[in-house]
């Protein structure tokens, strides 16, 4: 059948451009994959590729075809997804796409200039993506926040449904840490509060403070007073 034949044409493209070292390199960092998963191809390589196929017509027959065997098959996935023009199209496809990513590197790849022309639009599916039971589409929602509504887009209640988000997974928790810090640099009297009246856990608290400090938008004195704020895991 013709998809199958998409597959694994897609697949032997992404084989050829296999780099091993680039591999091991990579599954290091994503211990929630399995290396058996991992081709190894560089990100350029693969944001090529994904250029050109997707003025194919093999791109729509790919994208129907769900789950993917490797790694880089959800990232080429994510990337053409990041060349749909259309809002209720980018949005049908996100929502059968995220139960499918597996791991942090894909989430955070995800980026479609489409949502950002529509956010007014957008907030409700951040809402309902906040509150779903799957660790990357809680990650994938805050980095939404993160990434559109911090600077023009500001209010005060998009930082609060960050603050309620409830989670034990790591990943969630640091994408919280690294909202809060990005906050900081870019609506820091606002956000100071979340960190002065202690209203987040502990750990994401402390590695808010630790993300912030490490950033070249934050200055010297509020960096120094941000390191005051700094609370024992025991407290």
């Amino acid at each position: 059948m013709r998809h199958i034949q998409i597959i694994h044409n897609v697949q032997q493209s992404l084989l050829a451009m296999q780099d091993l070292s680039y591999r091991d390199f990579q599954v290091k960092l994503m211990p929630t994959v399995d290396k058996e998963t991992v081709i190894g191809v560089r990100t350029p390589q693969l944001r090529s590729f994904a250029k050109a196929f997707g003025k194919t017509a093999g791109a729509g027959e790919f994208l129907a075809q769900l789950p993917h065997t490797y790694y880089e098959e959800n990232n080429l996935h994510g990337m053409l997804l990041g060349q749909i023009r259309d809002y209720p199209e980018a949005i049908t496809e996100l929502n059968r796409f995220l139960p499918f990513v597996d791991n942090w590197a894909t989430c955070d790849l995800l980026a479609l200039p489409v949502l950002g022309k529509h956010l007014d639009r957008l907030i409700p599916e951040i809402d309902r993506w906040l509150t779903s039971d799957h660790t990357y589409t809680v990650r994938f929602a805050i980095g939404l926040l993160m990434r559109y509504y911090l600077e023009d887009a500001f209010r005060p209640e998009y930082s609060d449904r960050v603050l309620r988000v409830c989670s034990e997974e790591y990943y969630i928790n640091m994408m919280r840490a690294w909202y809060f810090a990005t906050a900081l640099a870019k609506q820091y009297d606002a956000i100071l509060p979340c960190l002065t009246e202690h209203r987040l856990d502990v750990w994401t608290h402390n590695k808010t403070i630790q993300k912030a400090i490490e950033s070249y938008r934050i200055t010297p004195e509020q960096k120094a007073f941000l390191r005051t704020l700094r609370v024992k895991k025991n407290a």
